[in-house]
C-alpha cells in the first residue's frame, strides 16, 4: 500500500451474500449442496455443471461435509438415533448416528462394535435419549457409552417387530388368497412328541405350526413355479405371477425335487433348576441371551 496514493480502495464484507474469502457466493453453495445431499458427488457434478456453476464431486463432498460439521457444533445433541449402516449390504456394515430433533446424520462409524458406537456416545455427554432397534448389542453400547440416557425403541422396528408377531400368528392358517395348492389345501403335520425348548408347551407347539406353515406354503410355491415353468413361462414371467424373488424362482427351477430342511439334533434341556431361574428372570423383563448365560454359568451351569 503506497500512503501517498490519493486513490483509495477499500473492500467491504457481505456476509449476506458471500463468506469471507469465498469463491462462491452463498446461493450457489445452497445449490450444490441441497444437490450433492439429494443425488450424491457424481450424479450432483452432472446436474449444477448443466445449470452453470459446475464443481468436481470431490468439492461437492468436502462442502457438503464442512455444513454437517458446522451444523454439529452449533447446539449440543439430546436425542439421537442409533441403526445398522450397510457399506456392502450382506457383506459389511456400519452404525448411522442421526439427530432425531434437527434430522440430519451425525455420523457413520466404519463398523458396529461396542467400542465405536460406545466412544462416540461417550464423546457426547450431552445425549438424553438413544433410539434403537431391539438388539441387544446396541442396549449394551448406550448404556456403557450414555449411562444417563434414556433408551427407547424407535417406530420403524416396532412395527416391525408386530408385523412379524402378526405373520407369525397368521401362518398357522391356511392362506389360499395368497397361494392354493392343487387340491386347494394345506395340510399342517401334527407336532410328534416335541421337546419343550421354549417354554410353556403352548409356546413350543405355536412355534412348531409356524414352521410347518412356513414349510407347507413353500412347497405349494415350489409347485406352482415347477408347474409355470413347464408350461414354458420365463423367468421373467414366474417372478412376476408368483411374487417370489428372482434367487427363489432361479433356485426352484434348477431343483428337481424340493429339498427338505435341514434340522438340528435336538439338545438336551437344561435341568430344571436353571430352567425355572431363566424363566423367572424372563418374566422379569431380562432377555439378553449373553447376560442370561453369564448369570447362570457361576452357578454350575456348562451348557451353550
Amino acid at each position: 500500500m503506497n500512503p501517498d496514493c490519493a486513490r483509495q480502495t477499500f473492500g467491504d464484507r457481505l456476509p449476506a451474500v458471500a463468506q469471507p474469502y469465498a469463491r462462491r457466493t452463498r446461493r450457489v453453495v445452497e445449490l450444490a449442496r441441497l444437490a450433492t445431499h439429494i443425488a450424491g458427488g457424481r450424479p450432483a457434478g452432472r446436474l449444477i455443471s448443466r445449470l452453470g456453476v459446475p464443481q468436481s464431486k470431490d468439492t461437492l463432498l468436502r462442502a457438503l461435509k464442512r455444513g454437517v460439521r458446522h451444523r454439529a457444533g452449533a447446539a449440543p445433541v439430546r436425542v439421537v438415533g442409533i441403526d445398522d449402516w450397510s457399506w456392502r449390504k450382506g457383506a459389511t456394515y456400519g452404525t448411522i448416528v442421526v439427530d432425531l430433533e434437527r434430522r440430519e446424520v451425525l455420523d457413520i462409524l466404519q463398523d458396529r462394535s461396542a467400542e465405536s458406537t460406545s466412544g462416540w456416545l461417550t464423546r457426547h455427554p450431552a445425549v438424553e435419549m438413544v433410539s434403537r432397534d431391539r438388539c441387544g448389542l446396541y442396549a449394551q453400547d448406550a448404556a456403557r457409552g450414555a449411562p444417563q440416557a434414556r433408551q427407547v425403541a424407535d417406530r420403524f422396528h416396532l412395527l416391525q417387530n408386530l408385523r412379524h408377531a402378526i405373520e407369525q400368528q397368521l401362518s398357522r392358517a391356511q392362506r389360499p388368497c395368497l397361494l392354493v395348492a392343487p387340491s386347494g389345501t394345506v395340510d399342517l403335520p401334527e407336532p410328534p412328541g416335541l421337546i419343550h425348548r421354549y417354554g410353556p408347551p403352548e409356546v413350543t407347539e405355536h412355534r412348531h405350526l409356524v414352521e410347518a406353515g412356513r414349510r407347507a406354503r413353500s412347497r405349494v410355491g415350489f409347485d406352482r413355479v415347477k408347474k409355470l415353468r413347464a408350461e414354458g413361462k420365463s423367468l421373467a414371467d414366474l417372478v412376476r405371477e408368483t411374487g417370489f424373488n428372482w434367487r427363489t424362482v432361479h433356485k426352484w427351477t434348477r431343483l428337481e425335487p424340493m429339498r427338505p430342511r435341514a434340522t438340528m439334533a435336538p439338545k438336551p434341556t437344561a435341568p430344571s433348576g436353571f430352567s425355572a431361574y431363566l424363566a423367572r428372570r424372563w418374566t422379569k423383563g431380562c432377555t439378553m441371551g449373553k447376560q442370561l448365560l453369564a448369570e447362570i454359568r457361576p452357578l454350575g451351569y456348562t451348557g451353550s
